[in-house]
């Protein structure tokens, strides 16, 4: 037996450069579901900010709309709203960046 010939190197060659295309496709799509994932994460994180904003707007009217509330007791309701916001704000700044910092491909 001699040693291969340079149509059997080419093949293997061949073979080599398929395997590696086919493993760079795969990673391909792992990070698209990756970049997928994050949006989606992202869409719901909005989510949940818009609910919350939604529920402490119709609070905050029903509040202001009450005649069974004594002024002072309004009062805390809307500090407390306040700051509440300012949670929901501070939780979904940190999501957001947490979200976009995830497995950022250098």
């Amino acid at each position: 037996m001699g040693n291969p010939s340079e149509r059997e190197y080419k093949e293997k060659l061949d073979k080599i450069r398929e395997k590696l295309n086919k493993r760079a496709r795969n990673i391909r799509k792992d990070f698209a579901k990756i970049e997928k994932m994050k949006v989606e994460a992202l869409k719901k994180s909005e989510d949940v900010r818009r609910s919350a904003e939604k529920d402490l707007d119709k609070m905050e009217g029903n509040i202001t709309k009450s005649k069974d509330l004594a002024p002072e007791s309004k009062k805390r309701l809307r500090s407390e709203i306040i700051v509440l916001r300012n949670e929901i704000k501070e939780e979904y700044a940190e999501l957001k960046m947490q979200i976009s910092k995830t497995l950022i491909p250098t």
